[in-house]
């Protein structure tokens, strides 16, 4: 019981820790002022057309894709639901508090955006490798793939394209960082996950439904 209370806190730190760096190289790279990745395309241009903060945008579109995901059999874990909530805050805090610089050099913006895309890598090392469910749209990739069959190369170009369309049309920033960042972020986080040696595919996803069934085990008395 200590040792899986233990597992547990080690567990929701190494997540906070990632969620927290993810939100940070966000907000690095939107700071570069050199263009957004797709997502972030959309979630600026839905909170220019909303008139809400971006991370409340974030935090919209996580909702939408969670209750699609679990409602066509998903699996969800609190590293799903945490996702979809934290970083959209930690990037307000850092945003609204004017915590991350703006660079107008454009040595200094490649250097914010590069070094935002690095935190992004790290990030995901840590996320990941809390092994507490995907994140919303990581999520709904999974999903497209298993329903349509195409590869996952294959739904996430479909999806980042759609997303960056919708967001360019809403009025969010497209430049070319957009398309560093496209092109760049999958490299950045393998570059992570070979400096730490970390293999994805060994990561066993803790789900909701475990604990939920954990819990139950615990409460059901053994009859005689």
């Amino acid at each position: 019981m200590k040792e899986n209370l233990k597992n547990g806190i080690l567990r929701g730190g190494r997540l906070f820790i990632g969620l927290f760096l993810y939100a940070l190289g966000i907000v690095m790279t939107i700071n570069a002022n050199l263009g957004l990745g797709p997502w972030d395309v959309f979630h600026q241009g839905l909170s220019r057309t909303v008139g809400i903060t971006m991370g409340q945008a974030s935090i919209t579109m996580g909702v939408i894709i969670v209750i699609i995901n679990y409602f066509v059999g998903e699996k969800l874990g609190w590293g799903t639901l945490s996702n979809m909530l934290f970083i959209g805050i930690f990037m307000d805090i850092l945003m609204l508090n004017n915590l991350i610089p703006v660079y107008q050099n454009i040595i200094l913006q490649i250097i914010m955006m590069l070094g935002g895309m690095f935190v992004i890598g790290l990030a995901s090392y840590f996320y990941i490798g809390a092994g507490l469910g995907s994140g919303p749209r990581d999520g709904l990739m999974v999903l497209l793939t298993k329903k349509t069959g195409k590869s996952v190369r294959f739904i996430r170009n479909c999806i980042e394209v759609t997303v960056l369309i919708a967001g360019y049309f809403l009025g969010g920033f497209v430049g070319v960082g957009t398309i560093i960042i496209a092109l760049g972020i999958g490299y950045f986080v393998q570059f992570a996950f070979k400096l730490f040696r970390f293999d994805v595919k060994a990561v066993k996803h803790r789900y909701i439904e475990d604990d939920i069934r954990f819990i139950k085990d615990l409460l059901v008395k053994p009859t005689v």
